[in-house]
């Protein structure tokens, strides 16, 4: 295995994590856990998979995802905005809702339990950097955290969104309107889940049923690991990507017991995250709810 292969591969696993945590981030950020992280994911890989297969086009897919993730992320909205919901028990909710309703929708359109037949894509034939090259969410996924870390602490609109997570009363009383920024900041963050679930829909041509298979936590887990920071987040998204690159390329070795390799990246997860939570100071109203 050359050094090139092992980097093509990280990111190749790289672009979904990049894509949810900076849904995470941004969500967190306004003061809303993004416990969701995985159901908008589930969400929008069923939505890609789904539309592209039955209009032949795989941005119509894209363009559902969105739709899809956004709607999953204000529904979590409401329930923890408008009614005050807890945010880890309704987000909770919002991850077997996914779960339930794209089981539901895989039967009723395919006729299947586990699987969608083929869909368009994205991609070059073959592997390496090249392939990836020709794969418009990848550019998106390297992008979308740096572009992020720009508009939290460039723009008046991040501004707003870095005042509602740390101080909700302190942000209305200069005029900020704190229900609108975390329901924009929420359904921005569910459309960027979205898409990471749509790039793993569209890479594999397929929905599988849970296909996500934890990523969205592992995306939530490096918005942590990360301090809710962008580049902070995109560190840790390739750092995980790594590790998982490294489990799959042991596995064809048996030189160690399938079950431990498989268990390094949720390992690897856990150690950064105990050496992080504690040390590390979150925005300070996340999970509160607003008092506007």
């Amino acid at each position: 295995m050359s050094v090139l292969d092992f980097l093509s591969q990280t990111l190749r696993i790289a672009v979904p994590f990049l894509l949810a945590a900076a849904g995470g981030v941004l969500s967190e950020r306004a003061g809303l856990i993004a416990l969701g992280l995985e159901g908008y994911m589930l969400g929008g890989a069923f939505c890609a998979a789904a539309v592209s297969f039955a209009s032949g086009s795989p941005w119509l897919g894209v363009s559902a995802a969105l739709v899809g993730g956004a709607v999953l992320a204000l529904v979590y909205a409401v329930g923890t905005i408008r009614f005050r919901g807890d945010q880890v028990v309704i987000g909770i909710a919002i991850n077997l809702l996914a779960v339930g309703l794209t089981r539901f929708f895989l039967r009723l359109f395919f006729g299947s339990s586990s699987n969608s037949p083929r869909v368009p894509g994205f991609g070059g034939t073959g592997t390496g950097f090249l392939a990836l090259a020709y794969n418009p969410l990848v550019w998106i996924g390297v992008i979308v955290l740096p572009t992020l870390g720009w508009i939290l602490y460039r723009t008046p609109f991040g501004l707003r969104v870095r005042a509602v997570g740390e101080h909700p009363a302190a942000a209305a009383s200069v005029g900020v309107p704190v229900t609108r920024v975390r329901y924009i900041a929420v359904a921005f963050s569910g459309m960027l889940a979205a898409l990471g679930g749509a790039y793993l829909a569209l890479d594999q041509h397929q929905f599988t049923d849970g296909m996500t298979a934890g990523r969205g936590f592992i995306a939530l887990a490096a918005t942590i690991f990360g301090r809710w920071n962008p580049k902070g987040a995109g560190l840790a998204c390739l750092l995980f990507a790594a590790a998982e690159t490294l489990q799959i390329r042991l596995q064809g070795t048996h030189a160690i017991p399938s079950q431990f390799v498989e268990m390094i990246p949720y390992v690897l997860t856990i150690v950064a995250l105990a050496g992080v939570v504690g040390r590390s100071v979150p925005p300070a109203a996340l999970g509160k709810p607003s008092t506007e």
